[in-house]
């Protein structure tokens, strides 16, 4: 039997037109997609907790099928990054169980993404913000792709909870002009360059 209780889900969707400068011909969407679990380890500690991340797997595909629907369709994500809050009865390592469902739920969704997702992670209660960084989905050092966004909800975690999330964009950051290496210029080998 699953662990896995949902209190509530949210996808939500910038589309950024232009950040002081020229008015972008098509604007850039940044999105995420949200969860709130309850924390099955909350309260106590539980030595083994890896078996969890099985249980999050179907999560993740679900948050990254509606993430890259409500941005146009997996070919038009080009960036992507992951996060977690524990709530104050669990601890950092609870958030650590949604690396691997949410970074392969992506990866599957996208069709192979090459690079790793980059994640976040932190203890706090309700109306916490967490910063998801995000890098290109085929080449970290992509420069142009380096960008986070900030997320949160109002009334999660709760104590024992757990907020997961997982964040795409379509594009570079609106007015990226800090050189280093482009997309263009990805050879797609290591998930690096």
């Amino acid at each position: 039997m699953s662990r896995l209780e949902i209190r509530k889900t949210m996808v939500v969707v910038e589309e950024i037109h232009h950040e002081g400068g020229p008015v972008a011909e098509t604007p850039l969407l940044r999105g995420a997609a949200l969860a709130v679990i309850r924390n099955p380890f909350a309260g106590r500690y539980e030595p083994e907790i890896q078996s969890f991340m099985d249980e999050l797997r179907p999560l993740g595909l679900q948050l990254a099928q509606r993430l890259a629907e409500a941005l146009g369709g997996a070919d038009r994500i080009e960036g992507y990054g992951k996060a977690s809050v524990v709530g104050e009865a669990g601890e950092l390592e609870h958030g650590a169980l949604w690396h691997a469902p949410g970074g392969y739920a992506m990866r599957e969704v996208l069709g192979g993404a090459k690079a790793i997702v980059p994640s976040s992670k932190k203890l706090g209660g309700p109306g916490v913000r967490i910063d998801v960084p995000i890098t290109h989905i085929d080449a970290s050092y992509v420069r142009s792709h380096f960008d986070s966004m900030e997320l949160g909800l109002n009334d999660a975690p709760r104590a024992d909870e757990m907020l997961v999330a997982l964040v795409m964009t379509t594009g570079p950051r609106i007015h990226a002009r800090a050189g280093g290496l482009a997309a263009s210029e990805i050879k797609g080998e290591d998930g690096l360059r």
